[in-house]
């Protein structure tokens, strides 16, 4: 993966060169739109709902509409504007137990490598952090947004993991929560979780859909190549027809051609005779 972000985490009077990388990627298949009558892909336009006219991308501009219905247009100078952080630092503001952070908070995650001659300090905060069993909780700014982060070891290597704002975590809207659990009850539903208890291996599971999803574009795939071979050997059983009647045309015309010839020659031969 290339390097999203370069900078230095500071940690107390230490700071450590550190590059990001993404530690994550999608294996989900990128399906795209076509015309199923000949292939042709279907692209998208930007419109404007008044005047249905295509609007060209210099001339888009971002906005809202207010909780009072006025619409509020924003262009690339009004945010230029704005008091963004370019910092390039991952600035460690404190330790926490990570227990006391809820999974919820947290948003992608990136690998942090050692830059260019870190690789002391940078392992001396991996196994500081492995020996207390804490994470860092950081400040950092990745395109232009300041945003919390966790930085934790991950065996040889440490994550940075984006969060949430509290603001940005709803509260659970959720009906049906008054029921209540008979002792009975509980003591089945433990022991159920006792015999299907056992250690996580994520190996063990993959991606049913994405997997029938392959499948079946390779079937279908194998399948436009059976069609073609089919139509290929049906072109060629009309092409070989029509040479054997072109030969047999060409046969005829010069039967034909030497039949009368010999007509004329015979024809030729008795004026010679009667003169």
């Amino acid at each position: 993966m290339p390097v999203l972000w370069n900078g230095v985490i500071a940690f107390g009077m230490v700071s450590i060169p550190v590059s990001l990388r993404a530690a994550t990627d999608s294996h989900d298949i990128g399906l795209h739109q076509y015309h199923a009558a000949d292939g042709g892909r279907i692209r998208y336009r930007k419109v404007c709902e008044l005047d249905d006219e295509a609007v060209e991308p210099e001339d888009v501009v971002r906005g809202l509409v207010t909780e009072d219905g006025e619409l509020v247009l924003i262009d690339e100078d009004d945010l230029a504007d704005l008091p963004v952080s370019s910092s390039k630092t991952i600035e460690v503001v404190q330790f926490v137990e990570s227990r006391q952070i809820d999974p919820i908070y947290y948003e992608k995650s990136y690998y942090a490598e050692p830059g260019k001659g870190a690789s002391k300090p940078y392992v001396l905060l991996r196994e500081a952090l492995l020996g207390s069993g804490k994470i860092a909780v950081v400040r950092v700014t990745l395109r232009r947004r300041e945003t919390l982060a966790a930085l934790q070891p991950r065996d040889e290597v440490l994550v940075l993991h984006t969060m949430m704002w509290p603001d940005e975590i709803l509260p659970p809207e959720v009906s049906g929560l008054d029921g209540e659990a008979e002792k009975t009850e509980l003591q089945v539903a433990a022991t159920l979780i006792d015999a299907m208890t056992g250690d996580f291996r994520p190996e063990e599971y993959s991606d049913a859909y994405q997997e029938a999803l392959r499948d079946l574009i390779e079937a279908k795939k194998e399948g436009l190549m059976d069609a073609l071979q089919k139509s290929l050997e049906t072109k060629e059983g009309k092409r070989r027809p029509a040479k054997k009647a072109a030969r047999k045309a060409t046969a005829r015309k010069t039967t034909a051609k030497k039949s009368t010839a010999k007509k004329a020659a015979k024809k030729t031969a008795r004026q010679r005779k009667s003169a």
